[in-house]
This record gives C-alpha cells, sequence and structure tokens, in this order.
C-alpha cells in the first residue's frame, strides 16, 4: 500500500484505451467507444474479487458510504453507529443523508466493540457501520449477531482492508452492504474512486441509480432514461476506472509483497516483551496493508514516535494526536462548523459530543503505532526499517 508504487504498463495501456477513444464518461457515447467500457469491466472484476453479486463505482469512498446508506433507505434522523476510530469521511458520509452519527468506542481490534454498540442501540437506531481500519477487522461474528437481533443493517466499511478476510470471505462482503475507497493512498488506487458491494439486488439497483442522478439506465438512449426517484451526481469516470482495472489485476501480486514486509517488522517486534500486537478475530487475516502494534502507555509511545522521527523511520502515527482519525480532535464535528445550517435534529443527535468521553478507545488509540506497509520496500529495506523500530523502542523503554 499505495498501489500508486507499482504503477507501470498495464496501468498506462488501459488509460491510453480510454484516451484513443476519447470517452470519458462511464455512461453513453456508445458508437464511439470501440468496445471500450472500463467502468463495467472494473465492477466485474470486483464481483470476482469480493466475491459478490453485485458492485457499484462511484466516485470515492465517502460517496460509497453515502450511496450505500441511501440505497438501504437510511435518511433523516436515523442514527447509524460508528466507531469513533476512523476517517473523518464516515460521520461525513452519514450526515450528508440527514442521518446521525452515534460514535462509541473501539476494543483491541481497533474496531468495533460489540458491547458499547448494543449500549447505544436506540428505536432510532437503523445501521451499525463496522470499519474495517488499518487492514484489519472488528469482532464480525458478534456484530453480525447484533444487527440480526436487532433488525439493523451491518455495512462495512472496508476502505482500507481490502484483501482481508474473515472467515474465507472477503471484508467488504460480509454485512448486507460494502463499501471501498480506491483513492491515490490505497492499495489499488483510480486516483479517485469507490465502490458499494452488496448481493441484495435491490440495494445495488438503487445504488446504480442514485449514484448517477437517479437515471434507470434501460436501453441504450440515455435521453430516454427514466428517474425512477431522486438521485445525485457520484459517478466514477472512465480515466479513472481504467487505472483500478490494471491496478484489481494485480492485487495478489500487492498482498503478497505487503504481507512479506509485514511479517517481517512483526518477526522483530515480537522479541520486545513490551510490544504487544492488535488482535485479529479468529478467522481473520488482514490485508497486511498496515502493521499496527500497542506500547505500554501514552507516554512511551510518544516517545517511540519521536525516535521513528530521528531515526528515519517514516509513514508510522499515533493517531490519538492526529487530527484526520480519532473524535479527539474533531472539534469542527463537536462544534458543528458548517457552511449552511445544520437541521435541528441533527443538532439535538450530536448533543452528546458535548459530554461524551471514550476512555476504552483512548486506552488504545494513545498506546497504539500505526505503520504504512509499502509495496516499493526492497527485503533489505525492510530488514533495516525492522532494526531501527526495535533499537528506538528499546532506547525509549
Amino acid at each position: 500500500m499505495p498501489g500508486f508504487e507499482l504503477f507501470g504498463d498495464l496501468e498506462r495501456k488501459e488509460v491510453n484505451d480510454v484516451l484513443d477513444n476519447g470517452v470519458l464518461m462511464r455512461y453513453g457515447f456508445d458508437g464511439m467507444r470501440n468496445g471500450h467500457w472500463k467502468s463495467k469491466e472494473l465492477e466485474s472484476a470486483l464481483q470476482n474479487t469480493f466475491q459478490a453479486n453485485h458492485v457499484q463505482l462511484v466516485s470515492s469512498g465517502t460517496a460509497a458510504v453515502s450511496v450505500a446508506l441511501a440505497s438501504a433507505g437510511v435518511g433523516a434522523g436515523d442514527e447509524v453507529i460508528m466507531p469513533t476510530f476512523t476517517f473523518v469521511a464516515s460521520f461525513e458520509a452519514i450526515m450528508l443523508l440527514g442521518a446521525i452519527p452515534v460514535l462509541v468506542d473501539i476494543d483491541d481490534t481497533l474496531g468495533l466493540n460489540p458491547e458499547a454498540v448494543k449500549a447505544a442501540i436506540t428505536p432510532k437506531t437503523k445501521a451499525v457501520m463496522v470499519v474495517q481500519m488499518c487492514g484489519s477487522m472488528a469482532n464480525m461474528t458478534a456484530l453480525q449477531d447484533i444487527c440480526k437481533e436487532n433488525n439493523l443493517l451491518l455495512v462495512e466499511d472496508a476502505c482500507q482492508a481490502i484483501g482481508g478476510t474473515f472467515n474465507g470471505k472477503p471484508l467488504g462482503s460480509i454485512g448486507d452492504l460494502g463499501c471501498f475507497s480506491f483513492d491515490f493512498v490505497k492499495t489499488i488506487t483510480c486516483g479517485e474512486g469507490g465502490a458499494v458491494v452488496t448481493n441484495n439486488k435491490e440495494y445495488y439497483l438503487n445504488a446504480d441509480h442514485y449514484s448517477d442522478h437517479g437515471h434507470d439506465h434501460v436501453g441504450n438512449d440515455r435521453g430516454a432514461e427514466t428517474h425512477p426517484f431522486l438521485g445525485y451526481n457520484f459517478r466514477i469516470s472512465e480515466l479513472h476506472a481504467a487505472v483500478g482495472l490494471a491496478q484489481v489485476k494485480r492485487l495478489p501480486e500487492f498482498i503478497a509483497l505487503q504481507k512479506k514486509n509485514f511479517s517481517i517488522l512483526k518477526e522483530a517486534l515480537s522479541e520486545i516483551p513490551e510490544v504487544t500486537f492488535r488482535t485479529v478475530p479468529e478467522g481473520g487475516e488482514e490485508s497486511y496493508a498496515f502493521f499496527n502494534f500497542f506500547l505500554p502507555d501514552a507516554e512511551t509511545t510518544r516517545g517511540v514516535i519521536k525516535e521513528f522521527q530521528q531515526n528515519g523511520v517514516d509513514a508510522c502515527w499515533n493517531y490519538f494526536d492526529n487530527n484526520w482519525h480519532y473524535i479527539r480532535k474533531w472539534d469542527h464535528l463537536k462544534d458543528l462548523k458548517s457552511l449552511f445550517p445544520i437541521t435541528e435534529e441533527v443538532k439535538k443527535g450530536l448533543e452528546y459530543l458535548q459530554t461524551k468521553t471514550f476512555e476504552k478507545s483512548d486506552h488504545y488509540i494513545s498506546r497504539n503505532i500505526s505503520c504504512l506497509i509499502k509495496l516499493s520496500w526492497t527485503e533489505a529495506e525492510v530488514k533495516d526499517r525492522a532494526a531501527k523500530m526495535v533499537a528506538a523502542i528499546k532506547q525509549s523503554l
């Protein structure tokens, strides 16, 4: 991760196909295309990758979450339970629909804590959105059981976890709906892009129409298409899809590289008793896009980060002090800083953020270090990095 590190002839070939025929839009212009339908080809390839019946490409991972929720009828006043550790896009995508994000604690998987989810369910709860952060997963069996018992949608935001599996099933294909991002820093990239994954035909058709102004996509004359319901523009372009089509063909190669580099780092740090690793639920396999570990306390963790920086160990973070991925510094959400008026229903629904604390999440995030696994590292570079990491941690301890 990320796939742009290994751009090559296959990506250039797919993009040049689009430039040669000149049709950058995924719909229409049938006569000009010379048989090239990159978005359709990528959707078909992703169906195989995700072992899913339906895939709808969209413009981003954020769009994928909004489209997925909308396709299942989530909207104004509905509550969507989500984790404190994610990307800001998670609550943005919920609020875009007029729904209310209900943030709850994580556990040592770095994903949703099932007990916290149970405690947050109200009559307004419509969906539970599990975010498979940093290449791995939450306790999916427990979350599936909770959603089944309470008749709730289970939505997977697997934007950071393409290639991970649970009980042999690809992450993103386990819930009612799955969401993926193919932005510039994902394991496979389109530059910008995303996908909604589902086995539910109704949700798929809704996503297909909703993401393109409500077009029903019936027939070969775009101007004659009807609009069964209101929609918006979340389309991907053919250029973006072309890059993704090349990249998805290389996903097994990318995952193998990630696993190799991840394993070298984990083996090295395993010799340090004070280092512990995130829990991967039984039956789960990470995508190996990130290497995550815990240290004994927040002070030690900050010290290790400084040692890493001073010794040339890049691409490692402690999310406790991060502005994008953890509730602690999301002041724009807590204070509802918006360019336009927020509905009273959403304002009231988010009042809990003024007083709510997340001690369990703090306990894990303050002690966590997350390191990006690069595809371009040589084995010698990974081993050198591992040695530097071990030395820096021992120095701080």
